[in-house]
């Protein structure tokens, strides 16, 4: 902007300059008796001359900055930090004589708003404010109401309703260009209102940011009810805002670490119907059915698909000393892939499947750990202070993210580079641990301990933006631990 003002600084003055020459050279012409009578003439001609050409220098250089701000307005810089949540306005109706019933208008409009503003990139305008009411897509919004209300984008949503199908169109404007950014038209079951409005959640994330969204996304747990030798364990499943919940267990048997498959259709989770032989089980949520996979002799940890969904990556712990495993899905053989004094667990894979991270006291502390899966040479990559545990690869391979604790009660979650470098802390509580990434990898969930007022600890969910750094509980319906998040279903 500095450059902008001292570049049109410098043309003003060389056209006043060449201004003044030529009146200099129209007084020459006069004689002397002559320039007396002329020479309030030839100011008044200076002064206009001076004036317009500063004020159409000033309307060019204003044109120039309000073109450069609206521009900027049409996406997130998501890669710096300290942003600022943007300002949107939605509105929803239904154009057509049908209708779109109030039902459906006002809980589309509602879920849209409450994604948006989970993830703490965009600050949702109050409706009770709002000067102009949309009731058609078609109508140019009248901007300078909308600019009033300090609004940067405008979200304009038509519901038509019809028996049980239902046609969602929907239409982002930049109130600043006064260009529209984005327009869809989506069709669907009416009773698949909520897939609608993540969608549509997912589609003005992505048009503002240019990452995907994570709203049409499904969360796995491990729900905990009871206490001491009551305690069950059971599979479940939600959205990502912790509606649409249910149980796929009955909780017969200790379940641990479920993990989606690539295409989100099945959970891979150990089973210890059996304590002595635990068992690596595959539910399908297409048929709602579980079956074994393989049975594990000795204890076992943390199974996880590679990204390309054809192995399974899990450690295997023998007379005190784990190493991490590699099970083959297509051809049934399971190969040791490191081979420590000592432990080495919770293995992840890179998004392009030639290195590993781990976590290992191969050092003295618990530390983290990547290896080249070609030349088998692990690198030591964490060297703060603290253990460190849980090491997840980002799905963009940018990132980990990790569990550090710090004495007895330090709990943190944070991400660090692939090489060890630019840690940073983004959440901090008691039992923090367990860390998930959005398939975007911009959004991390966590569980986290908490106290109730009677003295009783009680784990639930939490899920931060690692842009915004926003964090948010998940609502779940009892104790809640070891969560892992879908790709975007489809």
């Amino acid at each position: 902007m500095q450059g902008l003002l001292t570049s049109s600084h410098c043309k003003l003055h060389t056209l006043l300059e060449k201004q003044c020459w030529l009146l200099a050279e129209r007084i020459s012409l006069y004689s002397t008796a002559s320039l007396h009578y002329n020479l309030f003439e030839l100011y008044r001609i200076i002064l206009i001359n001076t004036l317009f050409m500063f004020l159409r220098f000033t309307f060019v250089f204003l044109f120039l900055i309000f073109a450069n701000i609206s521009n900027a307005l049409t996406k997130i810089d998501i890669t710096r930090s300290n942003i600022s949540a943007v300002p949107i306005a939605i509105q929803t109706f239904s154009s057509s004589e049908a209708g779109g019933g109030n039902y459906y208008e006002e809980r589309i409009g509602s879920l849209v708003s409450a994604d948006l503003e989970s993830c703490g990139l965009f600050r949702i305008i109050n409706p009770e404010s709002y000067i102009e009411e949309s009731n058609s897509l078609k109508k140019t919004p009248n901007f300078i109401s909308w600019r009033q209300l300090k609004t940067n984008i405008l979200l304009l949503i038509d519901v038509e309703n019809s028996n049980e199908n239902m046609t969602v169109t929907f239409k982002l404007w930049d109130i600043f260009s006064q260009k529209p950014l984005l327009f869809k038209k989506l069709d669907t079951k009416a009773k698949l209102w909520r897939r609608i409005s993540h969608k549509i959640s997912d589609e003005i994330y992505k048009r503002m940011t240019g990452e995907n969204g994570y709203f049409d996304t499904k969360i796995a747990y491990v729900s905990i009810h009871g206490q001491g030798k009551n305690k069950t364990r059971r599979l479940a499943i939600m959205d990502h805002d912790g509606e649409n919940h249910s149980y796929l267990t009955n909780g017969d048997s200790i379940v641990l670490t479920p993990r989606f498959s690539n295409d989100s259709s099945r959970l891979l989770y150990f089973s210890y119907e059996d304590p002595l032989r635990p068992s690596v089980k595959v539910f399908d949520l297409r048929t709602n059915k579980s079956r074994l996979l393989r049975e594990i002799y000795g204890m076992s940890y943390a199974p996880r698909y590679t990204p390309d969904g054809k192995s399974i990556l899990f450690a295997i712990e023998k007379k005190g000393i784990s190493n991490i495993y590699l099970y083959n899905l297509n051809k049934m053989d399971m190969k040791q892939i490191t081979f420590c004094k000592s432990i080495c667990t919770s293995p992840s894979s890179s998004p392009d499947q030639r290195k590993i991270v781990f976590n290992s006291d191969m050092s003295g502390g618990r530390n983290i750990y990547v290896m080249n899966l070609h030349d088998k040479s692990p690198k030591r990559i964490s060297f703060n202070k603290g253990s460190y545990t849980n090491p997840v690869w980002s799905p963009k391979g940018n990132l980990i993210a990790f569990t550090k604790t710090i004495g007895f009660d330090d709990f943190y979650i944070g991400i660090m580079r692939p090489d060890g470098s630019h840690e940073k802390i983004i959440a901090h509580g008691r039992l923090v641990e367990g860390p998930a990434w959005a398939p975007n990898g911009k959004a991390i969930i966590f569980e986290k301990e908490l106290t109730d007022d009677y003295g009783n600890h009680y784990t639930k969910l939490y899920k931060i933006d690692i842009v915004s750094r926003k964090e948010q509980e998940i609502d779940t319906p009892s104790d809640a631990t070891d969560a892992y998040w879908s790709n975007p279903l489809k």
